[in-house]
């Protein structure tokens, strides 16, 4: 299972929300690429990395940022947030993103969200499924839309997608344990015996402790997301250096 740090920004600075409220907002620190480089530091490969600005805006704001992480760090970064056209694509890939995540875009407009699966092919497009009472909530967790998670995501396996993130937003940032049941859940309904749709479940939202990865791993999610729990100093990068190296 891959283990793959957040880096959220807010007007340039490494942030964590609670819940996905911005009223939440803590700062980390001010330098991102410290962060990243720290992350790279002790073996980790991957980085997700969250424009919140552009989340709550109707563009991709934050990507210089995601240009200075890509160009001084060999980390391969998933970029979300504010991806609301094709032009906001372009300049996420032209900035080192190596994949991107698209939540609200794959409800507001989803004929343009498959035509970038079709585009750019399913290795590269994340579907985010950001999860509030078993609805995908949008606009940076603003909203909650009528969609139920698991007709989504089957929706877009149709489509050939394979890499989700999905987060339990009552979960994120609270340090409690992930959603095991959700992820359970979705990995026993949205799995298909055929390759083509084979789901590639990322983890997110509650990490609190490193035991609680190997239980993840078990269930079959490919990667997990850990944010306020390594800022926290509940679960070391040493940890993670270390569990990497056994994998």
């Amino acid at each position: 299972m891959r283990i793959i740090p957040a880096i959220d920004i807010i007007e340039g600075k490494c942030v964590r929300l609670s819940k996905g409220d911005y009223n939440t907002k803590k700062i980390y620190n001010e330098n991102p690429l410290e962060v990243a480089k720290s992350f790279e530091n002790h073996g980790i490969q991957y980085l997700h990395l969250v424009d919140l600005d552009g989340a709550k805006s109707n563009r991709i704001i934050n990507y210089k940022i995601l240009e200075q992480i890509a160009t001084k760090t060999s980390l391969k970064i998933d970029f979300g947030g504010g991806l609301k056209s094709s032009d906001d694509l372009r300049i996420a890939f032209e900035n080192g993103a190596n994949q991107v995540t698209g939540g609200s875009i794959a409800i507001k407009n989803a004929e343009l969200f498959k035509s970038w699966i079709h585009q750019y092919g399913t290795d590269r497009i994340i579907l985010g499924a950001d999860v509030t009472n078993k609805k995908i909530a949008i606009s940076g967790w603003l909203e909650e839309s009528e969609e139920e998670v698991i007709p989504f995501i089957q929706n877009y396996q149709k489509e050939g997608i394979s890499y989700i993130i999905c987060t339990d937003i009552a979960k994120d940032g609270m340090l409690e344990g992930p959603s095991f049941e959700l992820y359970q859940d979705i990995l026993s309904k949205c799995t298909t015996s055929n390759e083509v749709g084979k789901i590639k479940l990322i983890a997110s939202g509650g990490i609190s402790t490193f035991e609680e990865l190997p239980k993840l791993a078990e269930m079959g999610c490919e990667g997990t997301i850990i944010g306020k729990a390594i800022y926290e100093g509940r679960i070391a990068l040493k940890q993670i250096e270390n569990y990497i190296s056994n994998s």
